[in-house]
């Protein structure tokens, strides 16, 4: 039989193949293939294991090869997959069950950390192992009773949940022990709670995260709508304690679970970081990370000797959001282009490289400078020239031109009683002046299903073949747009921008083509409406 285990490196990460030899000798385990201490360790962990199963310990001299040879081996995973080499070699082992037991040629990816008792510790990495398995053809799996479900999630993966090392022994031997996830979507793990609006999946409101308390900033919760149904990077700035933070914070509650398919890598990315938790082996619900102004180059993009994944690796697919984004370090905020521009950061690590997803939805909140009463008529900025000007150059104007929405974020009036008509201006509807997360989520929702019937991703995600076949304009429209960029010196992305924006709003009305009033809302959302000069170096 062909055990195999796996050795966690950045994304991808690499089967072992364990081998075991028998031969004459003092009795001793030796391990080759570069394996660290922890792996060394094993020998003892595994020896005892044995024993307390009530297996017989081979008497000869135990010689355990981990390849490739070249590759560096660590952590505790290797146990299991150690133990049960040593007992597929040491066939006497077998009679111990009353009977000569066929373990057949089929290979099998085992995981897990052996207690001195002969109990399966859970390990990480699983679901990342098991794609790689599943990927090399591997269909059998055998871990810890509390990783089988997170292994189950990979489509054509056969797995046993094993409590011990002599269930896991005996599961070499009866294949009808293997359970695996249905081939269909169907059968793919849901968060309790879920509800479906206009044929997409959200998650449960919760009531905390109800953008039903946001009853002054409809502007902002406009963009943040239109934000979600697209996938569009979003700055709001204004002065301290107008919102613009806590409406963030509760953009998740707009956000749809994710396809089976987005989920599979987000999922294989948390099993790496050991992120996963026991009661939600499929992370369906797009993450939202939030990382301190203090975080460093390495903590965003990733890093360290085995490239562990950084926080935008971590947002893939879900939200990174920036709070007091002024206040992060210059490098770090431009270091950002790359993966918003690319969806994937690459870390190069000893003569080794990774590649990781990072197709991330970027929210910035920001004062307008320092003391934050820059612009407020009501209240004296202390700042001098050159500190806003410092403040806000550690935006570089690459930056803020791939930011699709910028909203200036003051401190409106909203009288709920006011006729609808008072809230259209330049033919924007202005909603949320309390309005709720499930009413948001109609119209997120008819666009959501719109793109991906259509092109099967996101607005935000469209290459420029697509903006020519998707985004296309009428003469009047057209014409609008030509006037807009004559007045506001748009960059060429710029021009994309608006034009994903428009289709993103005219999916959400539910129509086919881009209308004026469509066309009209975007460049309201892609032009500084606000005070500051700056944006005329950001895309302007």
């Amino acid at each position: 039989m062909n055990i195999f285990s796996f050795s966690p490196f950045g994304y991808e990460g690499a089967l072992v193949a364990v081998e075991v030899d028998l031969r004459r000798g003092i009795p001793a385990v030796d391990i080759v293939g570069l394996a660290d201490g922890a792996v060394k360790e094993a020998r003892e962990r595994m020896r005892s294991a044995i024993c307390n199963c009530e297996f017989e310990f081979p008497l000869e001299r135990v010689l355990i090869s981990l390849s490739p040879a070249d590759l560096k081996k660590e952590g505790a995973g290797f146990d299991l997959a150690l133990a049960l080499s040593v007992l597929n070699a040491n066939r006497k082992s077998a009679t111990d069950f009353g009977t000569e037991f066929e373990f057949g040629d089929e290979p099998v990816l085992v995981m897990g950390e052996l207690e001195l008792s002969g109990a399966v510790r859970p390990v990480k990495a699983v679901n990342a192992a098991a794609s790689s398995a599943a990927a090399a053809g591997i269909r059998k799996c055998i871990v810890s009773s509390a990783n089988a479900a997170e292994a189950r999630e990979v489509k054509g993966m056969k797995v046993f949940g094993a409590s011990n090392l002599r269930e896991a022994f005996e599961a070499l031997t009866r294949p009808e022990l293997f359970t695996g996830c249905d081939e269909t979507d169907d059968a793919a793990f849901v968060p309790e709670g879920a509800v479906k609006v206009g044929g997409v999946l959200f998650p449960a409101v919760n009531r905390e995260m109800d953008f039903v308390d946001i009853k002054k900033q409809r502007k902002l919760v406009r963009a943040l709508q239109v934000a979600a149904a697209g996938g569009h990077n979003v700055l709001a700035y204004g002065p301290p304690g107008c919102g613009k933070t806590l409406a963030m914070q509760r953009f998740p509650s707009l956000l749809p679970l994710l396809t089976v398919e987005e989920a599979q890598s987000v999922t294989r990315i948390h099993s790496l970081a050991g992120l996963l938790k026991p009661n939600e082996p499929l992370v369906r619900i797009p993450t939202f990370r939030m990382p301190h102004q203090t975080a460093s180059i390495e903590g965003l993009c990733g890093g360290g000797p085995n490239c562990r994944p950084g926080e935008i690796s971590l947002a893939h697919n879900g939200v990174l959001f920036l709070d007091e984004a002024a206040e992060f370090r210059s490098s770090v905020l431009q270091m950002l282009r790359v993966p918003l521009e690319g969806g994937y950061v690459t870390l190069s690590r000893a003569g080794r490289s990774s590649v990781y997803p990072a197709q991330f939805q970027l929210l910035m909140a920001s004062n307008p400078c320092p003391c934050g009463n820059y612009g407020n008529s009501g209240k004296i900025c202390l700042c001098s020239a050159k500190s806003v000007d410092a403040y806000w150059r550690k935006f570089s104007g690459p930056l803020l031109d791939r930011v699709e929405i910028r909203v200036n974020v003051g401190e409106e009036e909203c009288d709920d009683n006011a006729d609808e008509a008072d809230f259209q201006k330049e033919g924007v509807e202005m909603q949320g002046c309390g309005i709720s997360s499930e009413e948001l989520r109609e119209d997120i929702a008819r666009a959501v299903s719109v793109q991906r019937t259509r092109q099967g991703k996101r607005n935000s995600r469209l290459t420029p073949q697509e903006i020519l076949e998707y985004c296309k304009l009428g003469k009047i429209e057209q014409e609008l747009l030509d006037k807009a960029c004559e007045s506001n010196d748009f960059s060429q992305r710029a021009i994309s921008g608006i034009l994903k924006l428009s289709r993103t709003i005219a999916d959400m009305a539910g129509s086919d083509k881009i209308k004026s009033s469509h066309l009209t809302e975007a460049i309201g959302l892609r032009s500084n409406e606000g005070p500051l000069e700056v944006f005329n170096a950001g895309g302007r």
